[in-house]
């Protein structure tokens, strides 16, 4: 134990003093170089960023939870995501850095009225202080509370630990957003994210080499061979996620998370040209083909490992690391998760403080501020919102479906209306904001219905895409009668930024369609999930490194 926690305090101490370093002499006193990073981000760093922001405990612990329980059919909330990533790159990405965005609530206003915008902003700080945030917490609270055996060392009880380490996870991530700004937290993304892929592929390695008796051939032939059905991708009425959820609710959820999520698409708003971004965008999609590897393999193992029947379920990922990892990797692994789980809790807090300052506190005050009282009122505000989350956290110990799922259930009330409303406004120019305010009421008064009062036996995502389908047809026929005049986008370059697009976006991203689709054949009774799926196999695994040396070989040759 002790050398676990001097590997720990070593290991996040040097990534706090390489942040420290690199951002101390950046100018914090405007909003832009507070919230925007002074849009200065390399493609290297919002691709990381990016990655790290979404990556955390929830997803190690959650949705490796659901493939130790099922199959890998829950990929489809991660990989899948290459698409809207693919299309924010292309499409968005150019408009948002034109207009000079610093928030994605900003589009709203523009396109409806102000009153929609302050929705919108409300909407999201509401996922953020009580979905995204707490969850961060709380499954890193799971991870630290299992690997450190908190309980055990400190004669404490299980609840206890829990709320001790969220609080002291809060404390840290806080110190991030609160006094380094986008740049400070962005750069500590990047140095994790180094350690948190190197950490995470060590469990697997690791769990193989348990599972096959020293030999990581014999556990791969263990796993190829036993149970293999756990491979399958294409999930069946019966799984986490059935195939055609992968077309419908799925994919609007990852088209809101991935192009309008203002804590993923604020890195892109920093960067210092739109070559820069498009870049860093695509290289957060080609990480997102690699994560099977560490969010489902290590679930799989876990399976052949532990055995059935762990209860809680969202337990299996942290037992597994206690399990295999040899103690003098534990206190690395445990940094890097460390690094992983701040990431998600200052970015979203960095986030939810931008749209208050810049979105809601204009209408809910009218004293004029000066950039430096701004700023100081952000951290302020920063400092509540953490101790709110802080609170709000432990709370979710009392969930019993695993945590994964059960945020992403109450995450429909937020994400589904605010895709349907971008998608109107995006390709709609005459509905109103009265029209769209009025979807989104009913939109919220039937998501709870149908959920929790009637409780449908119905999957949630199809649920999902249903009611996105009612939003928009909701706002085109209110829309008849509820006018605006046509909007029309300003031709204006407002920020001066360089809009030139990335010579070889088009070809990366057609490479990165191609990986995905390799990969859900690999994962599939035609490749891993069957045993006379070698050929296919083979063809899959061909097909991905590809896509891979052919994004790296253009990226050189772009350099």
């Amino acid at each position: 134990m002790f050398i676990t926690i001097v590997t720990f305090l070593l290991v996040t101490g040097i990534v706090a003093l390489i942040s420290w370093k690199k951002t101390k002499n950046d100018d914090l006193s405007t909003s832009k170089g507070y919230f925007l990073a002074g849009r200065g981000l390399s493609g290297l760093v919002i691709g990381c960023s990016m990655v790290l922001t979404s990556l955390s405990t929830e997803q190690l612990i959650g949705v490796n939870a659901v493939s130790y329980k099922g199959n890998f059919s829950i990929i489809a909330w991660t990989v899948q995501s290459v698409i809207p990533l693919c299309f924010l790159a292309l499409y968005l990405l150019p408009k948002y850095i034109k207009n000079g965005y610093t928030t994605i609530p900003e589009f709203f206003e523009n396109r409806f009225d102000r009153q929609t915008r302050l929705i919108m902003s409300a909407l999201f700080l509401v996922f953020y202080l009580f979905i995204v945030i707490p969850t961060a917490l709380y499954t890193g609270a799971i991870a630290f509370n299992k690997i450190f055996n908190l309980e055990t060392v400190f004669g404490i009880s299980y609840g206890q630990s829990i709320v001790y380490t969220v609080m002291a996870i809060g404390v840290v991530g806080a110190i991030y957003a609160i006094f380094g700004g986008l740049k400070a937290v962005a750069v500590s993304d990047t140095v994790n994210a180094v350690l948190l892929v190197v950490g995470a592929l060590l469990v697997p390695i690791f769990a193989l080499i348990h599972l096959g008796d020293g030999s990581i051939t014999a556990g791969l032939q263990t796993i190829t061979t036993t149970h293999v059905e756990k491979f399958n991708a294409i999930g069946g009425a019966e799984d986490a996620v059935p195939w055609p959820a992968i077309f419908t609710g799925i994919l609007i959820v990852n088209f809101f998370y991935w192009t309008t999520n203002q804590a993923i698409v604020q890195r892109a708003l920093g960067a210092r040209d739109l070559k820069s971004g498009q870049k860093g965008i695509l290289l957060a999609a080609l990480f997102l083909l690699t994560l099977p590897l560490i969010l489902n393999l290590p679930g799989l193992l876990s399976f052949h490992i532990l055995g059935e029947g762990l209860n809680p379920i969202d337990t299996s990922y942290p037992a597994l690391v206690n399990r295999v990892l040899p103690t003098f990797l534990q206190g690395f692994f445990i940094a890097a998760l460390f690094g992983a789980i701040l990431s998600t809790f200052n970015s979203f807090l960095n986030s939810a403080a931008t749209i208050y300052c810049k979105d809601l506190l204009p209408s809910i005050s009218k004293k004029q501020r000066t950039e430096k009282e701004l700023i100081l009122h952000a951290k302020k505000v920063s400092a509540i919102m953490a101790v709110l989350t802080m609170i709000i956290g432990p709370l979710l110990m009392f969930g019993t479906d695993g945590i994964f799922l059960l945020t992403k259930r109450f995450a429909g009330f937020v994400n589904i209306p605010i895709v349907a409303l971008f998608a109107v406004g995006l390709f709609n120019k005459t509905v109103s904001g009265l029209a769209a305010r009025i979807a989104l009421l009913l939109h919220v008064i039937l998501y709870f219905s149908i959920v929790w009062v009637f409780q449908v036996k119905v999957n949630f995502v199809y649920v999902m895409a249903a009611l996105f389908v009612f939003d928009v047809v909701v706002m085109l026929v209110l829309g008849q009668f509820l006018k605006r005049e046509p909007y029309e986008e300003s031709k204006e370059n407002k920020e001066g930024v360089d809009l030139t697009n990335w010579a070889h976006a088009r070809v990366t991203v057609a490479s990165l369609v191609l990986g995905l689709i390799s990969l859900h054949v690999l994962l599939s009774p035609l490749g891993l999930a069957s045993t006379e799926g070698q050929p296919l196999l083979i063809l899959g695994i061909y097909a991905i490194l590809q896509v891979i040396f052919l994004f790296v070989f253009r990226s050189k040759k772009e350099a």
